[in-house]
């Protein structure tokens, strides 16, 4: 009795099956680009608050990749900066580890 109230039609279900889409037609990846921007102050104005927040975009935009073969570029040159950025600040000309190192 009870299954001819039930107005479900088991036979007309569906599997979803998830759409194909062009790599191109895939959203923008913001961590990624910030974390490009970030980079970019860092190591430009050499802004210790820039990097990290370069580095810490990058491991956002890392562990959210959706599609590895177009994201990877950007997530690289992403870190690339960052790290850019971390050795100009920490290690490079005028900063205060480099100058202990010389003993100046």
């Amino acid at each position: 009795m009870s299954d001819k109230a039930d107005p479900r039609q088991p036979a007309a279900a569906k599997p979803y099956v998830h759409p194909v889409m062009n790599p191109v037609d895939l959203p923008p990846d913001y961590p990624s680009l910030l974390a490009v921007m970030c980079g970019v102050i860092g190591v430009m104005l050499r802004n210790k608050i820039g990097s990290w927040f370069a580095l810490i975009f990058c491991l956002q935009s890392f562990i959210n990749m959706k599609n590895v073969e177009t994201d990877l570029k950007q997530v690289v040159m992403a870190f690339t900066f960052a790290v850019m950025g971390m050795i100009t600040n920490y290690l490079g000309p005028g900063s205060k580890a480099a100058a202990t190192q010389t003993g100046g």
